[in-house]
């Protein structure tokens, strides 16, 4: 019998559980842990509320959660109620599924001001995860900027742009849907540091900016590339591209009749916040040029109005004790997926934060084949069975993916109407609702 320890119950860690019952099938037993009584991860407070149709994807998951072979072990934090040692002793091999849920730091001046929102922050806050719950961002000012050229960028753009009734549908928090129910945004501008051509965001996002009831988007035309330029484009980019043409289009008529604008702000590096009496109030932005693909400075600068800045520059995996850790990089030091012997990694506390949500299915399978190759039938560890004994010694109240069942049972109750439900946004309410 293989026993095997995964931490981390989201894409990357059921897509590895996943993989060691298709390989193992009965002769494997899985635990998968998570600090927090929920599973899924990001699925459930990373992706945009208002994308349904991406967090379905844990139907996937539960059909691996439910049986014998793997465990959903909630409320149990690894580095706190049990460390990386422990569980190295009681299993066979402990994979980290822990993805890369902290913000990269943005190191410009001004950057610690209360109202600039690493997206991290600002997601958890829109979704409900209880970290981040309490956040309370002021959107009382005209002018909001968010730093990044990727999805994430697009998502938090889009979630401050719509209106109540475009949310219908989605599962947005109740304290955040009050939020933005009385924001005073008009102004969203996009700020990257390259052009057009180096943008990291996929069509279907870039799509959905001309579909909002208040929103539009602008584009400069003199910032777009000559458009034979596009050829060198892989089909995807090309098509991300082309929405951007699209946008630089739109007659200002258009632009007119909506309230909300969402600038793209490319070739500029933002260089500073600036605060009036510890209050964000701009941007400064130095103008760049791309040379061999990266950003070079001009020395002109210019300021934004900004009220709220929210970054959306990369993601880092959190560090955990006795577990080497490539600072450069923001993950777990490793050799394909080897960390130290019986300790691996997956998805982003691998590679980085990197790729689409199903990106991690091959790459939990690539890790499943090198423990098996490293492991072999297994067999030396005591596995679930010593784990619960430690737990029960330590008073752990772990909740079960049973648990779990019934908190979604209740908050699919809770829900308001034309939402699919309302989330819990504390422990202490999760831990109560397992009860009912």
């Amino acid at each position: 019998m293989r026993q095997i320890a995964i931490v981390g119950s989201g894409p990357a860690g059921y897509y590895t559980a996943e993989a060691a019952v298709k390989k193992w099938g009965e002769e494997a037993r899985v635990d998968v842990f998570d600090k927090l009584p929920v599973p899924f991860g990001l699925i459930r407070t990373g992706v945009a509320p208002d994308h349904q149709s991406i967090k379905a994807v844990s139907r996937r998951y539960e059909q691996t959660a439910i049986g014998d072979t793997v465990r959903f072990i909630g409320n149990v934090s690894v580095g706190t109620d049990v460390s990386i040692d422990e569980l190295c002793s009681l299993y066979d091999a402990v994979i980290l599924a822990t993805g890369a849920p902290q913000d990269r730091k943005l190191a410009i001046d001004g950057a610690d001001a209360g109202n600039v929102i690493g997206s991290a922050a600002f997601v958890g806050w829109y979704n409900g995860h209880p970290e981040f719950a309490q956040l309370s961002p002021d959107l009382s000012g005209r002018h909001a900027v968010v730093i990044g050229m990727g999805n994430v960028a697009l998502d938090v753009a889009r979630i401050l742009s719509k209106t109540e009734g475009e949310f219908i549908g989605s599962d947005i928090v109740a304290h955040a849907l009050d939020t933005l129910r009385t924001s005073s945004i008009e102004t969203i501008t996009i700020l990257g540091r390259r052009g057009p051509h180096q943008i990291m965001m996929t069509p279907k996002e870039l799509g959905e900016l001309m579909k909002l009831e208040r929103a539009s988007p602008h584009v400069d035309s003199s910032d777009l590339p000559p458009l034979d330029d596009d050829a060198i484009l892989e089909p995807g980019m090309r098509k991300s591209v082309t929405l951007l043409r699209d946008f630089a289009a739109i007659p200002e008529s258009i632009h007119g009749e909506k309230p909300i604008a969402i600038e793209f702000d490319f070739f500029a590096s933002p260089k500073a916040i600036e605060l009036a009496d510890g209050k964000v109030i701009a941007v400064e932005v130095e103008r760049t040029i791309v040379e061999a693909g990266r950003a070079v400075g001009t020395g002109e600068t210019y300021r934004i109005p900004a009220d709220i800045v929210i970054t959306c520059i990369g993601y880092e995996t959190s560090p955990l004790d006795g577990v080497p850790f490539d600072e450069r990089a923001g993950r777990f030091a490793n050799d394909e997926g080897r960390i130290l012997p019986g300790l691996y990694c997956v998805g982003w506390a691998k590679r980085g934060p990197s790729g689409t949500i199903g990106t991690n299915r091959p790459d939990g399978y690539a890790v499943i084949d090198i423990v098996d190759e490293d492991i072999g039938s297994g067999g030396r560890k005591q596995g679930r069975e010593g784990f619960d004994e430690l737990a029960a010694s330590r008073a752990l109240d772990v909740v079960t993916f049973r648990d779990w069942q019934k908190i979604e049972e209740a908050e699919i109750a809770a829900a308001r109407q034309g939402s699919p439900r309302e989330k819990f946004v504390d422990i202490e309410s999760m831990i109560a609702a397992r009860g009912t």
